[in-house]
C-alpha cells in the first residue's frame, strides 16, 4: 500500500502555466459572512486582501457566487427545511436582504466581474455556469472565498467532477474554523494532487501577469 505521504501533491503550479482559459471563481464572499451575523466568518475580512488582488488581476475573468438563503423555513424543501429552521435568524423574511451583497470592495468590479446566484452550497447543479464556461471555451478555475469545508469545497469537487483544472488559492480561502479549514487543506493536496493545484495569489498573480507580458 501507498504511503499517504507519498502521494502529497507539491504546492505551486505543478501542471503548467495557467494559460488563457481561466475564470477566477470568488465564492460568497458577501456581507453576510463578514458582519456580525449569525453566519460571521472572522477570517474574512483578513483574507480580503488577497481576494481582492486575485480580482484585480483581471476583473473580466472573475465571477462571483452569492449563496441566497431560503425565504423562510417553511419554504425550503428536504434537509434544508432543518437547516433553515436552526438557522432562522438567516432567512430571507429575518435578515436585512442587503447582508447578501457581495463585501464592497469587490461589489465595485462588478461588471466587468460577472454574478452568479446559488441556493445551495454548489455553484454548478441547476444553473448555466458549466455551460457558459463550455461555451467560452474555459477549462480551469481559479478558486477563492468562503468557507474552505463547505462552499469552496463544492465548488472544488463540482469542478472535478465536470473535468476543470482546478486551482485554490490558499491564502484566499477561509472558514470560521481553523481546524477543519487547516485539515480541508491537506485533503485538497493529499487526496486530489492529480485534479487540484494549491498555490498562493501571489504565485497564481506573477504567473498571470507574465503570460500576459509575454503576449503583449
Amino acid at each position: 500500500m501507498d504511503n499517504p505521504t507519498d502521494l502529497i501533491a507539491p504546492q505551486g503550479l505543478h501542471f503548467g502555466p495557467l494559460g488563457d482559459t481561466w475564470v477566477h471563481l470568488c465564492i460568497d464572499m458577501q456581507r453576510m459572512f463578514a458582519e456580525q451575523t449569525e453566519w460571521h466568518a472572522p477570517w474574512i475580512n483578513k483574507v480580503l486582501p488577497e481576494v481582492a488582488r486575485l480580482v484585480e488581476l483581471a476583473p473580466e475573468r472573475t465571477i462571483f457566487t452569492r449563496f441566497i438563503p431560503a425565504k423562510s423555513a417553511d419554504a425550503a424543501g428536504g434537509t434544508w427545511r432543518r437547516y433553515y429552521r436552526r438557522w432562522e435568524a438567516m432567512t430571507l423574511e429575518r435578515i436585512d436582504t442587503g447582508l447578501v451583497e457581495l463585501i464592497p470592495e469587490l461589489a465595485r468590479h462588478v461588471p466587468p466581474a460577472r454574478v452568479h446566484d446559488k441556493r445551495i452550497y454548489s455553484p454548478w447543479l441547476g444553473s448555466r455556469l458549466h455551460s457558459d464556461l463550455l461555451a467560452a471555451g474555459v477549462n480551469t478555475v481559479v478558486v477563492s472565498g468562503a468557507e474552505t469545508e463547505v462552499c469552496v469545497l463544492a465548488a472544488v469537487i463540482g469542478a472535478i467532477d465536470l473535468g476543470y483544472r482546478v486551482v485554490i488559492a490558499t491564502d484566499a480561502i477561509c472558514s470560521s474554523a481553523d481546524s477543519t479549514h487547516d485539515a480541508m487543506k491537506e485533503v485538497y493536496d493529499s487526496r486530489f494532487g492529480m485534479q487540484v493545484e494549491t498555490a498562493t495569489v501571489a504565485e497564481i498573480v506573477e504567473n498571470g501577469r507574465s503570460r500576459w507580458s509575454a503576449r503583449g
